[in-house]
């Protein structure tokens, strides 16, 4: 027998009709009743989550002991998620019963692959009987996960058989694969309550990472973020716990009454509550037909709510059948892909289907999206360069590291490696640190739109030294990112395919190039500002008087602007640019012969100009820091 990893932790649950003795069975292996309610004990039964630990040779069990009877279903889904092993109990006098098949089948949907089957009350029964049992369980189990699994006849009464189970878990233990503990932690709240002189208390199956006391946890869906006071797993305190362990989180900041089943705890700022999500359903041969639509009740991991069923390509799904489906969830839930559930009927209440989600962030369903089925069955396979290049493909504007973490689960390595083989092979295109991935060919498309608006502007726009960058950038639409468009200039500009100019963008090597009418035009608006020095026109009255178009009219008054032959310095005034050098000059002038300071009038008398002309002219003088307003009076700096 291979010997497990040093305190590997295995979580086992019990299954099984009501009666059949599956809490006797968990106090017999580890010394405690599961049951902690007053009510469970005084009724005999289990009604909610009973929970029990045993520890031997290097493994930790976690044994989780589920209600049998049909009105607590619902607690034993909330308890079978996160299990590595089931022990399935069923009494020798008894046999397979309605709940055996129910908590079976459920185990079976929530891909539980390994377990046991306990044959309980040995010592009721004689060896016939007990035979019988066991060949009608070989035959149940036929086609399963537990078919070879060993079928151990035992006594909670008086212990036979108790050393052979131990035995046989200790071995199907050894085999399993358990929890992955280099993944972000994730805890599924069962159980919230307070503890006095510690606070609010929750528990759960670590499902993966781990965590320890002063760790920040994040609260599913609410996103609040929690500081862990301390922690506990097996019932004992300690520094972390880890995946795979049945774990209680001492939380800060927060009373037990927010708190509830079906909750979660994870990482903080890594995942996103969903409710919408797209999976692989599978109906059972005893359910009745499903009908697109219908409502159902949904179990993943703790938590219940109401989903509605949109079948994918199908307007019905057949008992036995399966399909890939879209589920509408009224609560939201912290939800992964791989994660698996269970649907029950509406009414009457049975469980009828489980399956496996694919896309936890499901977009609503479209019959315009014919590219959904194939992407579903892409994330099937489960190679993840291939899942990550259907996403980007799928994404207008592309998808960053913080997108794909959320929607996949996956570590950063993970996602690194897969980010990379795309880029390496031209799949892809990173446009951002760390990481935001585009389609190549949306970035392609995103260069050539650049290209192509930047020539055609050249070409309507000739007397315009280029197009704005954020012109450009408008043109191109909400669907390109910031960082899309960056890129994509930067690289366009480095291949010499267009000129980049401050903020102007223009064709490389393209010029403006002027016409006689236009040579003569810029020279008659130049000498209209020119000769009027201080006192100058209105734009309107000097363009109305040029003999081109007001457009080209326009363009060629914003040529002396940007070569700063001439200067705007109010909505309503251009200079020329001599005519405020001299005004600089004079005022050098008047600040030696008459002191730093000058009033309007003063200023006015100085340049012959009216108050329409001094207060623009001085609140330009202001910005250039030539003056400097002090009251009434400027100062000449």
């Amino acid at each position: 027998m291979t010997a497990p990893p040093k305190n590997k932790s295995i979580i086992v649950g019990t299954a099984g009709h009501i009666d059949h003795g599956k809490s006797a069975l968990v106090e017999a292996l580890t010394g405690t009743h599961p049951d902690r309610l007053a009510e469970e004990k005084r009724r005999g039964i289990t009604i909610d989550l009973g929970f029990a630990f045993l520890e031997e040779e290097n493994l930790r069990f976690g044994f989780i002991d589920v209600p049998g009877h049909e009105r607590f279903v619902s607690n034993m889904l909330a308890g079978a998620a996160g299990l590595d092993l089931v022990l399935l109990v069923i009494a020798a006098d008894e046999s397979i019963k309605p709940q055996t098949r129910e908590h079976f089948e459920i185990c079976r949907l929530l891909g539980v692959n390994r377990g046991v089957v306990a044959l309980t009350k040995s010592d009721l029964v004689d060896a016939d009987t007990t035979e019988l049992a066991r060949l009608e369980i070989e035959d149940y189990v036929r086609g399963t996960f537990l078919e070879n699994a060993p079928i151990v006849a035992v006594s909670a009464k008086t212990g036979a058989g108790l050393a052979d189970l131990k035995r046989e878990l200790h071995s199907a233990a050894t085999q399993s694969t358990g929890k992955d503990v280099a993944r972000p932690f994730r805890l599924p709240i069962d159980r919230a309550f307070a503890i006095k002189g510690f606070g609010a208390v929750v528990t759960g199956t670590l499902i993966s990472g781990n965590v320890g006391a002063d760790d920040q946890v994040e609260l599913a869906p609410s996103r609040q973020i929690l500081r862990v006071r301390g922690v506990q797993s097996g019932g004992k305190s300690a520094t972390r716990a880890t995946a795979g362990q049945r774990t209680a989180v001492n939380l800060a900041g927060i009373e037990h009454t927010a708190l509830k089943r079906g909750m979660a705890l994870a990482a903080p700022n890594r995942f996103r509550a969903t409710t919408r999500i797209d999976v692989r359903l599978q109906l059972l041969r005893s359910a009745a037909p499903l009908k697109h639509r219908a409502r159902v009740h949904f179990h993943a991991n703790t938590s219940q709510t109401i989903a509605e069923v949109h079948l994918y390509n199908a307007r019905e799904l057949k008992p036995g059948e399966t399909a890939l489906a879209h589920l509408r969830l009224t609560e939201e839930i912290l939800l992964l892909p791989g994660d698996r559930f269970i649907i029950r009927q509406f009414s009457p209440v049975t469980t009828i289907g489980g399956g496996v989600i694919l896309d936890a962030q499901a977009r609503r369903p479209s019959a315009k999206d014919a590219s959904r089925s194939k992407f579903l069955e892409t994330i099937e396979r489960g190679d993840r360069t291939e899942i990550l290049l259907a996403m980007i493909d799928r994404s207008r504007t592309g998808i960053t590291q913080t997108e794909i973490a959320a929607r996949t689960g996956w570590i950063d390595k993970e996602i690194q490696s897969a980010s990379q083989k795309l880029i390496t092979t031209n799949r892809a295109k990173n446009v951002a640190d760390p990481l935001l991935l585009i389609s190549a060919a949306l970035y392609e498309d995103t260069r050539k739109k650049i290209l192509t608006r930047v020539e055609q502007f050249h070409r309507t726009n000739p007397l315009s030294p280029g197009i704005t960058r954020e012109d450009l950038r408008s043109v191109l639409g909400r669907l390109v990112r910031p960082e899309t468009f960056r890129t994509a200039l930067a690289e366009l500009t480095a291949a010499k395919k267009i000129d980049v100019e401050g903020e102007l963008i223009k064709p490389p090597g393209a010029a403006i190039k002027l016409d006689t009418d236009e040579s003569a035009t810029k020279s008659q608006i130049e000498s209209a500002f020119a000769e009027a020095g201080l006192t100058v026109p209105a734009v309107k009255e000097v363009l109305a008087k040029v003999p081109i178009d007001a457009k080209r009219a326009d363009q060629i008054l914003h040529l002396l602007l940007r070569a700063k032959i001439l200067l705007r310095i109010s909505p309503e005034l251009v200079f020329h640019r001599d005519a405020l050098a001299h005004l600089k000059t004079r005022l050098a002038t008047y600040k030696k012969e008459k002191g730093d300071r000058i009033s309007v009038p003063a200023f006015k008398h100085l340049t012959g100009v009216t108050r329409k002309y001094a207060i623009p002219l001085l609140e330009f003088l202001d910005r250039e820091r030539i003056t400097r307003r002090a009251g009434d009076e400027r100062v000449i700096l």
